[in-house]
């Protein structure tokens, strides 16, 4: 929580202490929270919102961390469908398996079968169905030629509306001073969509 909540000064800790390494390091948690179906739970929207502010002020190059984001975006979502592929299922069939969220896989392939390959692209902006969507896609041997343009054109489009957003609007006086804060709510509003779902379900229960 402590992470969550103030994730805007360990970023200052990592720009501080590593300098040009935090490229790397930055690579390293989109690509992790794309490309692993085991690490949903990192940032991803609020992050690249929050490196997109400190961009404007001067601690990471905007062109150059565009372009390293978005390759961590798209070889992680390749990662990802590549593990879903050739090791899916016997992730899935694993006994006592506690490393797959049944549940979250569910509602992927749910959301698979209302928006098809689309779901590459709308996923990016969902948290936990973005990080299920590719593994999903691999599962199901979606061809891989779709999937790398649904992959490609999201990745885009996931990376520069954040980065950009965090760019223009980050350094705004009244969201500088509460950028904590901002960052929830960046938090509830991706989340937003899942909760909506989850209500509509009850209902459906109790219906």
């Amino acid at each position: 929580m402590e992470f969550i909540f103030h994730f805007d000064k360990y970023l200052m800790y990592v720009v501080d202490h590593f300098g040009l390494w935090s490229y790397l390091i930055l690579f390293a948690v989109i690509f992790a929270e794309t490309g692993f179906v085991v690490t949903p739970f990192l940032p991803g929207d609020s992050l690249l919102f929050l490196i997109g502010a400190f961009s404007a002020a001067g601690a990471f190059h905007p062109l150059m961390v565009l372009v390293i984001l978005i390759l961590a975006a798209i070889l992680g979502d390749s990662a990802n469908y590549t593990i879903g592929r050739y090791f899916g299922k016997k992730l899935i069939d694993a006994k006592n398996s506690r490393l797959i969220n049944k549940e979250y896989l569910g509602k992927t392939h749910n959301f698979f079968k209302k928006y098809g390959g689309k779901t590459i692209i709308l996923a990016r902006f969902v948290p936990i169905i973005r990080t299920f969507a590719p593994f999903v896609a691999g599962f199901i041997r979606m061809d891989y030629a779709k999937f790398v343009i649904y992959n490609v054109v999201g990745g885009i489009l996931w990376v520069v509306i954040f980065v950009m957003g965090g760019f223009y609007f980050g350094n705004i006086p009244a969201v500088k001073e509460n950028l904590s804060f901002v960052m929830l709510i960046i938090i509830f509003v991706s989340i937003l969509p899942a909760i909506i779902e989850l209500i509509k379900a009850k209902k459906r229960t109790f219906a």
